[in-house]
């Protein structure tokens, strides 16, 4: 069964996003990640099970891969440390929570892409000259780039992000953060890609997010996982369309089958939708971490 609320009443009223609830401690955060879905910026009626232990032990994955390279936000995902802080072992807690520390979110998001496709090639075939990238002619849906680029982005409370150049990210931030999160954002992509590709994944593009601490930026919310990345399956890399993907655009494809007008509330997915992106959602963990998945 899928968890899409929680309820700690001791902890006081978290902090609700698409997918997370943010619990305050004081000194630190509880992050529980619920298992809600959510496509074209809007929450689905039901959840897919497990998916939120999912996420989280697969950023807890990157996370520790790349501890001494980007300084980040885990405490530790550890279920009896959050046991000890919440007061109760909750099943429905379990594998999907974990300890961070407090930073002030940055106002950008940090995107890394090695192949065009999404809201980046939709702008390019609208204006080949897309914030100032010097991206070539001749590029289709899913074409490889030379080098991987680096494309921040606003971070909107309601509606799409807006992709921003260089330039603005420089404005919002400070150019001494935004070259940092650039050369971070640029450096994880660069080392995952090589690491899923060894799984027989292609790392397309990922989104990451960074915050401010006394001590500096450093790396918070979630790393390198299905609903902030795009995984194609290499052996079926065709581009010039969409490619078989391990992310939400199996439900994105059901959704533009029903005659939904992409407002909330919405729909329930049918018991197929959810269980097939389940089983996409478990391959990429699997996968990418080299261990078995148990709910």
């Amino acid at each position: 069964m899928a968890l899409t609320s929680t309820h700690l009443a001791q902890l006081g009223k978290p902090r609700t996003g698409k997918v997370r609830e943010v619990y305050d401690l004081g000194s630190e955060l509880l992050i529980v990640t619920t298992d809600r879905i959510s496509a074209f910026d809007v929450i689905m009626a039901n959840g897919i099970p497990d998916k939120g232990r999912i996420l989280n032990q697969m950023s807890a994955f990157w996370f520790e891969k790349f501890a001494d390279q980007v300084p980040h936000h885990m405490i530790t995902i550890d279920d009896a440390e959050v046991a000890r802080l919440v007061g109760e072992d909750n099943a429905n807690l379990r594998g999907r929570c974990m300890i961070s520390r407090k930073a002030q979110p940055l106002t950008i998001e940090c995107v890394a892409r090695g192949y065009i496709c999404g809201s980046l090639y939709k702008e390019y075939v609208r204006d080949s000259s897309v914030h100032d990238l010097g991206l070539p002619a001749g590029l289709v849906d899913g074409s490889q780039l030379s080098e991987p680029i680096f494309t921040p982005a606003t971070k909107a409370e309601e509606g799409h992000d807006q992709n921003i150049s260089f330039t603005r990210a420089s404005d919002m931030v400070g150019r001494e953060v935004a070259e940092q999160v650039r050369d971070w954002t640029l450096m994880l992509y660069k080392e995952a890609a090589i690491h899923a590709a060894k799984a027989g994944l292609i790392l397309a593009d990922t989104k990451f997010e960074f915050g401010l601490t006394d001590d500096g930026v450093i790396w918070i919310d979630e790393a390198l996982s299905p609903d902030s990345s795009r995984y194609w399956e290499a052996t079926l890399y065709a581009p010039g369309g969409p490619q078989p993907s391990f992310d939400k655009q199996y439900v994105r494809d059901y959704l533009e089958t029903l005659n939904w007008d992409k407002t909330p509330p919405g729909p329930e997915l049918p018991n197929e939708v959810v269980m097939n992106t389940r089983a996409k959602y478990v391959e990429a963990f699997e996968r990418i971490t080299g261990r078995q998945f148990t709910s």
